[in-house]
């Protein structure tokens, strides 16, 4: 498939079905506590409604950190998709993450303050084992080009078993599922306030969680 294919197919798609598996989460996770849960679609409604929300802010630079790390992502997503390097992908993506940060930094309340604090202990924790998947990669196909890689006739689950379950961790972390949310404070709302998201408000949440899909 032609890679500028790929990429418009990932612009269009990964909302999408980002958007439907967070709803899925949260039925299922209101399945598994006995309750009805909301519709599956209900994380667009919720994006939909920010968007026309009053946009309430600290300080103005928090947009402008924010939009950069939306740009980012989606960036990062069509460097990967497009076939792209593997370590300019990983970096990418990191350097969103870091945008993330300082926009919560920039918020000057404490309880993003410490949302940040523990949004880049986590980084530092999960980082080296993203880098190490892709040196595991290149050792076992000579490329970091993310074409070559996929197109390998060895089977890289088969080739890297203990890299790809320190890597299925590492996701654990980055994806913010229990128990390493507590940066966006999704299960220690007493104690945070929603963490590293408490000062963003309006459009700008809406990008944070379309960023997320």
């Amino acid at each position: 498939m032609n890679p500028w294919l790929r990429i418009l197919l990932y612009l269009v798609a990964a909302p999408v079905i980002g958007g439907l598996l967070a709803g899925w989460d949260r039925r299922i996770s209101a399945r598994m506590q006995s309750r009805q849960g909301p519709p599956i679609l209900q994380p667009f409604y919720d994006v939909i409604k920010l968007w026309h929300k009053e946009n309430i802010v600290v300080r103005r630079s928090q947009n402008f950190y924010i939009l950069f790390f939306l740009l980012l992502v989606v960036f990062t997503g069509a460097l990967f998709f497009g076939g792209s390097d593997l370590l300019l992908v990983i970096f990418a993506l990191t350097l969103a993450a870091i945008f993330f940060v300082l926009g919560a930094y920039k918020a000057s309340s404490p309880y993003s303050f410490i949302g940040a604090e523990r949004e880049l202990i986590q980084m530092m924790a999960y980082e080296p084992m993203i880098l190490l998947t892709a040196i595991g990669m290149y050792l076992v196909t000579k490329s970091f080009q993310v074409h070559q890689i996929a197109g390998h006739p060895t089977l890289l689950v088969l080739a890297l078993p203990g890299v790809f379950l320190g890597f299925l961790y590492a996701l654990e972390i980055k994806f913010r599922k229990s128990p390493f949310d507590l940066s966006c404070s999704h299960h220690a709302h007493q104690e945070l306030v929603r963490g590293i998201t408490t000062e963003f408000s309006g459009r700008e949440l809406a990008m944070i969680e379309v960023a997320h899909w």
